[in-house]
């Protein structure tokens, strides 16, 4: 059997319509195999067109593995992202080509390698503070990233979710929030109101008219286009630097780092980890419980210092007391005293 054939299967039929997967997942397999094709054909000897099934030993694929390694510089965990590719192919032969279980079953039990786990870098509640007050709300898209800062922190959603929200996704009468995550699947989550109200006040006077194209997207950038997940981490980044030191910035990824925050004060706050999963939209439980081995014993020096700043540099403005949510400043105390 062709392999080519199988890649054409594999990509036209397979993952999107039986499987079901996400434009991304797909162009990340395909990433896969455009390095993964010519490293078997110069393997074997013969033209990418003559590559057959048969061709897929797991010497091939162990040795494409070590490439990737020694040879690119991959760590472990994108030769197991590669190694995850390779699998859905073989499971695709499994079901499709059932002659072939045997050769899929070699493909399916090679094992990933084992990897070490960056630390989870989170934001302290005085930093998300900061950050807040970083924001000119002055400037046209002052309140569009405010907005998106709260939101980030409130819904803990990835990056590339909140750029594809969409206006309907948003429910402000019942507080809610929609969310597209990973495998095209929906989860629904409540907000607070303050990220309510700032949302509703973004699209109701703030909000730039969009390009046709992107007029159901809810947030807007500048040339009129709903945003990227480059784009949002690029308007963490920038808060971020204003009030971080480079070597904490160097601990967290910007974005990614409300989220975490996100999931860690709903930790604090003794939520149930089935909680904690829905909201981050994880499928597998296992990437929750990650966050229960975090140390959290010297969350009650960061309470004090939250305490201290807060009272120590906050500004009474009018302007940012209508915007800034510090008439609920006692609910976020009290909320630390549960910590």
């Amino acid at each position: 059997m062709n392999l080519n054939q199988s890649i054409h299967q594999f990509f036209e039929q397979y993952l999107p319509r039986i499987k079901g997967c996400s434009v991304q997942t797909i162009k990340a397999y395909r990433d896969t195999f455009k390095l993964f094709l010519p490293y078997a054909a110069a393997y074997h000897g013969v033209k990418i067109k003559s590559l057959t099934v048969d061709h897929l030993t797991s010497a091939l694929i162990l040795d494409f593995l070590d490439h990737l390694q020694t040879k690119r510089g991959n760590r472990a965990s994108t030769r197991n992202q590669r190694l995850a590719a390779l699998k859905s192919l073989a499971k695709m032969i499994r079901f499709m080509v059932p002659e072939k279980r045997r050769l899929a079953g070699m493909i399916l039990s090679i094992p990933q390698k084992r990897s070490q786990r960056p630390l989870i870098g989170f934001l302290y509640p005085d930093e998300i503070l900061k950050v807040y007050q970083a924001v000119d709300l002055s400037k046209s898209e002052g309140l569009r990233d405010y907005a998106l800062l709260h939101l980030l922190y409130d819904s803990g959603a990835r990056a590339s979710e909140v750029a594809t929200l969409n206006l309907e996704y948003f429910d402000p009468h019942h507080q809610t929030l929609a969310v597209l995550g990973k495998a095209n699947r929906f989860r629904q989550m409540q907000l607070w109101p303050k990220t309510v109200d700032l949302i509703n006040t973004y699209i109701t006077g703030y909000r730039k008219k969009p390009n046709p194209m992107s007029r159901q997207r809810l947030f807007i950038n500048q040339r009129g286009d709903g945003f990227t997940r480059h784009g949002i981490n690029r308007i963490c980044k920038k808060y971020l630097q204003r009030v971080l030191d480079p070597k904490r910035l160097a601990d967290i990824n910007p974005a990614h780092s409300f989220r975490h925050a996100c999931a860690v004060r709903m930790l604090c706050a003794k939520e149930p980890v089935s909680d904690i999963k829905n909201r981050l939209g994880h499928e597998n439980i296992q990437s929750t419980m990650t966050y229960l081995q975090m140390d959290l014993t010297h969350k009650r020096s960061i309470q004090e210092q939250f305490i201290r700043y807060s009272q120590s540099l906050l500004n009474p403005d009018p302007r940012l007391e209508e915007l800034i949510d510090w008439e609920n400043k006692q609910d976020t105390l009290a909320w630390l005293d549960t910590l």
